[in-house]
């Protein structure tokens, strides 16, 4: 079961503002953190050349690598196999993914084989209620088709963007639960929503935390602010101190 106050990390994308891998690092480290999901912003993962350089920096810096994402599949195998042999140079077994409808079921073959061969578990963001799979429903349709190498990164924000509970979406996915996109949203009375330091918002973080230990996670768990994107810091230093008093 994944400790959830020691293992806690936080997404690359926060620092979106800054696109030096250094900078990165030592934003990781400023919040308290030492684990980081690494997005495209911050690392090329079709430029194989690179891979070594990037995965020895944040080695070298004290922030170990857990996922890659949110990379979008859609059966070209020629260039999503470089991203599993990005995972495997960094020493991570997950990948958040995106999966283009267009494509199924041939996406879905594709993914399974890699996932088969690198040893790596997919979690399936749920980008909120206009994604295709923002949906409880739409979740259980891909997993009931789908090996189980093939799960749910629950972004924990976009659920309640869709009108799920992100407290019920752990206990209706537990075995399938890869991952935690630790993330909060505020509305106003046009549904228009605004990041807030998790647990300020509409997360229940305490019941959260509950049901996760409850269904025994095991996965990967980083936090999102995306508020401010040139001074992101005060606000995750603030959800780090609120994950950690409620795990």
């Amino acid at each position: 079961m994944t400790n959830l106050r020691k293992e806690l990390g936080v997404q690359s994308y926060c620092f979106r503002g800054f696109r030096k891998n250094e900078e990165v690092i030592e934003l990781v480290k400023r919040c308290g953190l030492d684990r980081v999901e690494l997005c495209g912003v911050h690392a090329d993962f079709t430029k194989e050349e690179t891979f070594g350089e990037v995965v020895d920096l944040y080695k070298k810096g004290g922030v170990r690598i857990v996922s890659i994402g949110v990379q979008g599949l859609r059966g070209n195998r020629a260039v999503e196999e470089k991203y599993f042999k990005f995972l495997k140079a960094a020493g991570a077994r997950h990948m958040s993914v995106d999966f283009s409808p267009q494509t199924l079921p041939r996406c879905f073959r594709v993914a399974e084989k890699l996932a088969d061969k690198y040893d790596v578990k997919l979690a399936i963001h749920n980008h909120g209620g206009r994604h295709w799979l923002g949906c409880a429903a739409m979740l259980d349709y891909v997993f009931s088709r789908t090996s189980e190498r093939i799960g749910l990164c629950l972004d924990t924000a976009w659920a309640l963007d869709s009108g799920e509970d992100p407290v019920a979406l752990v206990d209706r996915f537990g075995p399938r639960l890869y991952g935690l996109h630790l993330k909060d949203f505020t509305f106003d009375s046009a549904r228009r929503f605004k990041d807030a330091v998790v647990g300020k918002g509409n997360l229940d973080l305490a019941n959260l935390s509950k049901r996760l230990k409850a269904v025994k996670f095991s996965g990967f768990e980083v936090l999102e602010y995306e508020g401010d994107v040139s001074n992101p810091l005060s606000a995750l230093k603030k959800c780090v101190k609120a994950v950690r008093a409620a795990f």
